[in-house]
């Protein structure tokens, strides 16, 4: 009945679709959630575009991906510029002269330098064996134990010394004054909310919603010529080889009668004894604050991290060495279908943002789409 079944229609599911149908191909997607978009998906209350599934700031240097969505949106001009707030002190995001300064009372970039060296060399750690004493080595004591100790921890669900070390290969550190968090040329969020993308994208395709595709495997698997699964890979394969890890989050939204809450889209929170890693207020991402706008209500959102469990939504992979080597095992299994094409963070496994996301599946269609594929 359809050239492809499209299992997930999230930001690869879609792009995938839409390259399809613009090749003439006849495409169905599912998806088990009653909304498209998948973690992207924001709809409005009270005027104000929430993001459910967390903050999501789209940012590339790839003038190519940048040009793609702005098919399908206009974009404003938001720069993530997040805040840490540790104890009754709050930070700069990324660590840089704002931040250094605050913490130490330094004003130009020799002296937050010679201060940063001055407590790697207290520090005294030549070969570090875990995470815990690879930050110490690559910041010093008061940046680590204020803003990346117990945030880590949280994310992660271990203590820092139980974490290894090439989890933080680096901490970049800005010797200027700029709270730009991204280095990209391109960055901002679509006017709107970003559901209206996947909406535009999958124009011309057929969708159910509230559909598991485990549920009625064998029925939806007979129902196209080539499948592309963007679910858990390890799951597609019942976990023949084990199960693979993932971390989770939980997200509990809250309808405010003030203004302005917190002043800033997100806010950080890094003592490990608070639950949750930050507070986002959904009216910033679209300056609801500076543009005249009164609006007497707001929509915060605190993001709790939580352990994966079979029957939870997985967000992220854990990349560590213990299940990329297990990834491997899939993969090749993978590499040998000739009808299915697994993408995105679940079925690549892999930490990807959404530019990331949307290179790959274009990839992928193109790949698959070409003529020299068909023939």
């Amino acid at each position: 009945m359809y050239d492809y079944l499209i299992v997930g229609a999230g930001l690869f599911g879609a792009v995938f679709a839409r390259e399809a149908v613009k090749k003439g191909k006849k495409v169905l997607v599912i998806d088990k959630r009653p909304h498209i978009a998948g973690n992207i998906y924001t709809e409005e209350e009270d005027g104000i575009q929430v993001h459910r599934y967390g903050a999501h700031i789209f940012h590339t240097s790839d003038r190519r991906i940048w040009e793609y969505v702005q098919q399908f949106a206009e974009f404003n001009r938001y720069t993530n510029s997040p805040v840490a707030r540790y104890k009754d002190e709050v930070y700069n995001l990324p660590f840089n002269m704002n931040t250094f300064s605050k913490m130490w009372g330094v004003f130009t970039p020799k002296e937050a330098q010679e201060k940063i060296q001055e407590q790697i060399r207290e520090a005294g750690i030549t070969e570090p064996k875990n995470l815990h004493e690879q930050a110490l080595s690559l910041v010093g004591r008061d940046i680590y134990e204020k803003l990346v100790k117990g945030y880590t921890e949280k994310q992660w669900g271990k203590r820092a010394d139980e974490l290894p070390a090439f989890i933080i290969r680096r901490l970049p550190v800005r010797m200027t004054y700029d709270n730009n968090y991204f280095n990209d040329t391109y960055q901002g969020i679509p006017i709107g909310g970003y559901t209206q993308i996947v909406e535009k994208m999958l124009e011309g395709t057929e969708v159910r919603l509230n559909t598991d595709f485990f549920a009625e495997r064998e029925k939806y698997e007979g129902l196209a010529d080539k499948i592309v699964f963007t679910g858990m890979i390890d799951e597609y394969y019942n976990y023949c080889y084990g199960e693979l890890e993932y971390r989770s989050l939980r997200f509990e939204t809250e309808r405010l009668e003030e203004e302005n809450y917190q002043g800033n889209a997100v806010v950080n929170y890094t003592e490990y004894e608070i639950p949750y890693t930050r507070i986002i207020e959904h009216k910033h991402f679209e300056f609801q604050c500076q543009n005249g706008t009164k609006n007497p209500v707001t929509i915060i959102t605190r993001e709790y991290p939580a352990a994966w469990k079979k029957g939870d939504e997985p967000y992220y992979p854990m990349n560590d060495e213990k299940n990329n080597t297990l990834y491997q095992k899939y993969q090749e299994k993978a590499a040998a279908e000739k009808r299915v094409i697994f993408g995105g963070r679940l079925g690549m496994y892999r930490y990807y943002d959404m530019h990331q996301v949307i290179a790959a599946a274009l990839q992928t269609a193109q790949k698959e789409l070409s003529p020299a594929a068909e023939s």
